[in-house]
């Protein structure tokens, strides 16, 4: 539709997700470009959708929405990127905004919440709920001053680097174990590490992190 605000929403219920789009279709100003069911699907849609908004789950199989985000950003600094979830925690909250999110809106808050921070952030303005505390907002904008991208990759280790590397060359534990002379419940306890600093969930989303990275050609 011509002159609409484009959205993609990245849930892993589909249920919510269409619940959503009707709300959304309800209105003449949105277009609901896609359904995303995780992070590595929202990623491919964003080059081919070419959304102005993501409303982002943060808890979805294969790539949640912190890695999503930070991918997003990187390949499409312009589109706008709303956290739309149940978490309320400090350390979600502080994360999702250093990692690029333009807003945060809890999955219990009101329609008309939901459509306040949508327009806020396509007027080129931050949101946050106001279900979340002002003790969080105040460590948000005082983290902000000192504001640099924060990139999951720079947490790794050259150890986990190198058994990243081998995870998306496709080699298995063992002959990982093998090559850098460790066990193999060390190689299994560097892919959790690498599992959970990256917020990825099996190998080929780490194979997709690597790939991005230029670890490997794709």
């Amino acid at each position: 539709m011509l002159g609409t605000k484009k959205i993609l929403i990245a849930d892993d219920q589909a249920i919510f997700r269409e619940a959503l789009r009707t709300l959304l279709s309800s209105n003449p100003a949105y277009e609901v470009v896609g359904e995303a069911e995780d992070g590595l699907e929202a990623i491919r849609f964003v080059g081919s959708r070419k959304p102005g908004l993501i409303l982002m789950d943060l808890s979805m199989p294969r790539m949640g929405g912190v890695a999503a985000i930070l991918q997003i950003k990187k390949l499409s600094p312009s589109t706008k990127i709303l956290v739309l979830t149940g978490h309320k925690s400090d350390d979600h909250i502080l994360t999702v905004f250093e990692t690029g999110a333009d807003g945060y809106v809890l999955k219990d808050d009101t329609y008309g919440e939901l459509m306040l921070a949508i327009d806020n952030i396509f007027s080129g303005r931050s949101y946050i709920s106001p279900g979340i505390s002002e003790t969080v907002i105040e460590g948000y904008l005082e983290r902000r001053k000192d504001f640099e991208p924060f990139d999951s990759f720079d947490t790794l280790t050259h150890r986990e680097r190198e058994v990243l590397k081998m995870v998306a060359e496709g080699h298995r534990n063992k002959d990982i174990a093998d090559y850098l002379c460790i066990s193999n419940k060390t190689v299994e306890k560097h892919r959790a590490n690498l599992m959970k600093k990256l917020d990825l969930h099996n190998a080929s989303s780490l194979t997709a992190f690597a790939i991005e990275k230029g670890m490997i050609a794709a």
